[in-house]
């Protein structure tokens, strides 16, 4: 520049570097942080969703697990308990003809005549506890028929009548006539027995026992609830489990049927202490549309 000494451009006033806009650099700014704010915020939703999702993926795992765990047991106790079943009754049975031919020798004699009778009604409750265990261990399908709920609970409840007007039971049966069921009709009505039998067996001095059924969006639920002590709250989350009751003299496998059965339909079973007192046991089962069908 031979010696001209080159001016400050800031200090010339007025002067602008061609084809820098400070308005258009500010705009586009704001525009790349807008876009930056807005990448974030869907970054962090999909990242709380992602999360979510795997939470609820390991919560569903978790039981699907313990459900497993479950079916394993129950396999391994069903086949242990079939086994036992089968060679007591085959034990039994000698022992029960015997005792026949016995009583016939002792009819003149009173006592002999009343200690065969506490023998014998020792070895009744012992046939009922292997009936329990082959039902516990049964594992076939079920027989699939329709029929009406009502009409069934009415079968079930009229022998055991004379023993809820002793016990001062109070009895009531709301199920729409029009409410059917396509199950197993043998099936069910153990289920339906086994939680009737509990709940005469919580009330022994009298009480109220409510059965009512309803039409639900995806198949049919039946309540059966009593006004009796409730469960014990150490065996809410146990009281399906085998072996597992709150009877001094049960074998505590009644219930273990009644989700098996549930189970075997592609159903449920749930127990609850009523608010006013008591237990609910609800029964839940799918509607078979197919089987409906066909039938």
């Amino acid at each position: 520049m031979s010696g001209v000494a080159m001016q400050n451009t800031e200090d010339r006033p007025g002067f602008r570097i061609v084809g820098v806009e400070p308005e258009a650099e500010e705009v586009d700014l704001k525009q790349l942080l807008t876009a930056w704010d807005s990448a974030t915020e869907r970054l962090r939703h999909t990242h709380e969703a992602l999360r979510d999702e795997v939470r609820r993926l390991t919560h569903e795992l978790e039981v699907k697990n313990r459900e497993l765990a479950r079916k394993n047991r129950l396999t391994d106790l069903g086949q242990m308990a079939s086994h036992i079943a089968h060679e007591v009754r085959n034990g039994l049975t000698p022992l029960t003809l015997y005792l026949s031919l016995l009583r016939r020798r002792c009819d003149n004699d009173r006592q002999l005549r009343n200690l065969i009778d506490k023998i014998d009604a020792g070895f009744t409750a012992m046939d009922a506890t292997v009936h329990d265990l082959l039902h516990f261990a049964s594992d076939r399908e079920p027989a699939w028929q329709s029929f009406g709920l009502g009409e069934l609970l009415r079968d079930v409840v009229e022998p055991l009548l004379p023993q809820f007007k002793a016990q001062g039971i109070k009895f009531s049966l709301d199920v729409p006539g029009t409410l059917r069921a396509m199950a197993d009709r043998n099936m069910l009505r153990s289920a339906l027995l086994n939680l009737i039998l509990n709940a005469v067996d919580a009330m022994p001095d009298g009480g109220e026992l409510v059965v009512t059924g309803c039409q639900t969006a995806v198949g049919w639920e039946l309540e059966i609830a009593d006004s009796g002590p409730g469960l014990p709250h150490t065996l809410e989350n146990r009281i399906f489990e085998p072996f597992v009751t709150t009877k001094s003299c049960g074998t505590g496998l009644g219930l273990a049927v009644v989700y098996r059965v549930a189970e075997v339909h592609e159903g449920s079973v749930t127990a609850t202490n009523c608010p006013e007192g008591g237990a609910a046991f609800v029964l839940r089962f799918p509607r078979r549309r197919a089987l409906e069908e066909a039938a």
